[in-house]
């Protein structure tokens, strides 16, 4: 459901950019023999020429749309050329459309915060850069303005017969404007030169919308295409609104808008005026009738993420009509070849950008026979992600299962349906969510002086294995990559003499290795040890007290080298610390010994916000509550007095 959230109080400048026909334009960048010519991009599958996904606009003057297939295309359009998607694993591969839209994205990004929305849109947030042109060099002292900017359609201004160009400019040129309208202007200066930047660096057309909001900026983009940027000032928004039909508003083309029209005879955006807030939220809600309200009058408080990277990644597959998926087996051998592409793109994601996702959701459409409503019933399911394509295989295929059980169980008590009743797969999807920035290899201790400059949150970002155990939660008992630490072997040991760390690791086919690495894989505590072959902080800390630590010689023994730590009677742990040559010490050169304590209802927990983010969790992790184990109470005897040998009497 959509989410009401406040509009900034200051003004501020966004702007929706909008490729053209984003995949015709790509095939013919790979082929300039095509410019000019009718041409669409056509679906891998050969039902009746396949299905048209894009569209160029030389073709759209024959009457070609989307929603067509290959053979009606050129029915319509003899002259039409068809290019087909590049195909991998039986299946649609989009990737040379993504690296194109990130060649575009860097070049909007330069200018203002950006968040890449899918492939061919981006919003932009240039409130900044309007702010800073107002400043230095207001519109209106511009000698010369591109010709582009000229063009923009200005929507809400008279044009009194005259030209666009003219009436543009003299918008443009209004310095008796209000300061909001004179930083719309700034960004659509902004905006005509990075679409010309665009044009220059990529051979790629754009549309773009600016507006005061991410709504408005959306609605505008789409309204003069192709190559042509549309403004909206402030005044201008009730008359965009009144006559707009309800279904082209964002969030409002499937139930909302379709309870809109058939309980409150709503058939425009300016049709809601009518309504109170108040009657809005008691049919809705309260979250959803406010988000009604404004949207109504243009109000829109949704923030530019600031996000140039996905924030998930998918694989998916439709089987329509006859090509559904009627047994285990086929849908098995679907979600292998779906998860392995998945695989590969999160581990690139991983490579290249140190991002790991955390969770992995299965979608599916299926049918039961002689059911048309089940289409709407199979549930999504999720789980942690774990690395390596045949556990993301494994995982998927499980879900699967668990939803086809939960599918087939609704009917039950009708029909007494039972697994082997008759069902099909339409569509099948895995998807990673929930991406991350990985922790940072070193946590606190790379910003004491003197640490190992190979310690360091960059020595990890191009590792090409991650941890078996990664991702699971982000506490003070893991590892710096996330991976839970008691999963690492027990007989594993660190020696700082040679900063050299046995670990383990996933290789890309999901298989464990032990590879000898020179990065350190563990959180600050690691360089804490005792006598368990656990490296917890949660033990370590349990007291919230630590003291008495003592430089000694003695090597650690089990696999967190640094301090020796014992649990004295009194409550506190106490420890030596061995210094090595080549390791980074902590304490002055000719001191003995460094005393040093905390106590967790001593630390205000508001300081922890002040730390740099990338060990925030870690120092939280620390200083979290613990339950302790109920024990039975100890007695003077132990279980070794069960094994004695039967004494002499």
């Amino acid at each position: 459901m959509p989410i009401a959230r406040r509009e900034a109080s200051d003004a501020r400048v966004i702007a929706h950019v909008d490729m053209d026909c984003f995949y015709v334009q790509v095939e013919q960048r790979r082929q300039p023999n095509l410019r000019g010519l009718p041409t669409a991009v056509v679906q891998y599958n050969a039902w009746k020429g396949g299905g048209l996904i894009a569209v160029g606009y030389e073709a759209r003057r024959f009457g070609v749309k989307r929603s067509m297939r290959g053979d009606e295309a050129k029915k319509a359009c003899p002259e039409i050329h068809l290019v087909q998607v590049p195909v991998a694993r039986g299946k649609a591969d989009l990737n040379v459309y993504r690296d194109a839209g990130s060649e575009v994205v860097a070049i909007l990004s330069q200018r203002g915060r950006c968040e890449r929305a899918s492939i061919d849109e981006v919003y932009l947030d240039l409130t900044d850069a309007a702010e800073t042109m107002l400043s230095e060099s207001p519109p209106e002292m511009l000698e010369e303005i591109n010709e582009e900017v000229l063009k923009s359609h200005v929507l809400g201004i008279d044009k009194n017969g005259e030209e666009e160009g003219e009436t543009a400019k003299q918008w443009i040129g209004n310095s008796d404007a209000s300061h909001r309208d004179r930083l719309l202007v700034c960004g659509a200066i902004i905006v005509g030169e990075l679409r010309m930047q665009v044009l220059k660096e990529t051979e790629f057309t754009c549309s773009a919308g600016i507006a005061h909001n991410k709504m408005l900026a959306k609605l505008a983009s789409g309204m003069n295409k192709p190559a042509q940027q549309t403004v909206v000032p402030f005044s201008a928004v009730n008359k965009l609104l009144a006559s707009l039909p309800i279904k082209k508003m964002k969030q409002l083309g499937g139930k909302l808008g379709s309870s809109l029209q058939a309980d409150l005879g709503v058939n425009t955006v300016g049709d809601l005026l009518q309504f109170s807030e108040e009657k809005l939220q008691e049919k809705y809600g309260i979250n959803t009738g406010t988000w009604l309200w404004n949207v109504a009058r243009g109000i829109d408080g949704d923030e530019v993420e600031g996000r140039l990277l996905p924030k998930s990644h998918g694989c998916g597959k439709t089987f329509p009509g006859p090509q559904a998926l009627k047994t285990i087996t086929s849908v098995e051998r679907w979600l292998n070849d779906l998860c392995e592409e998945l695989s590969e793109r999160i581990q690139s994601d991983l490579d290249k950008n140190n991002r790991v996702a955390h969770t992995l959701t299965l979608h599916a459409r299926v049918y039961k026979a002689n059911d048309s409503e089940s289409l709407k019933k199979f549930p999504s399911k999720s789980c942690p992600l774990r690395y390596g394509t045949m556990k993301i295989q494994e995982d998927a295929l499980k879900l699967f299962n668990s939803g086809l059980r939960e599918f087939l169980g609704l009917y039950k008590a009708e029909s007494k349906v039972t697994m082997n009743n008759k069902w099909g797969v339409t569509a099948l999807s895995v998807i990673a969510s929930k991406i991350l920035a990985t922790p940072g290899t070193c946590s606190i201790l790379k910003y004491f002086r003197g640490v190992d400059p190979s310690c360091s949150t960059e020595g990890h970002a191009n590792n090409e294995n991650i941890l078996d155990t990664l991702p699971t939660s982000h506490s003070g008992t893991e590892s710096c990559l996330g991976g839970d630490m008691t999963d690492l072997p027990k007989e594993s040991s660190c020696e700082e003499t040679n900063s050299n760390c046995s670990k383990l690791n996933l290789n890309r086919d999901g298989k464990r290795t032990n590879k000898r690495n020179s990065e350190v894989a563990g959180p600050i505590l690691r360089y804490f040890s005792t006598p368990s072959p656990s490296c917890s902080s949660s033990q370590h800390a349990r007291h919230g007290i630590i003291q008495d630590i003592e430089p000694s010689s003695t090597p650690a023994r089990d696999g967190c080298s640094g301090y020796n730590l014992a649990e004295s009677q009194n409550g506190t742990l106490q420890g030596e610390t061995r210094l090595s040559n080549s390791s980074p010490s902590l304490v002055q050169h000719g001191q003995e010994k460094q005393q040093w304590s905390f106590n967790v209802e001593d630390i205000d927990p508001s300081v922890i916000g002040e730390l740099p983010p990338e060990i925030q969790d870690e120092v939280r992790g620390w200083l979290k509550p613990l339950k302790h184990a109920k024990t039975a109470k100890r007695s003077s005897n132990n279980i070794a007095q069960y094994f004695l040998p039967t004494r002499d009497t």
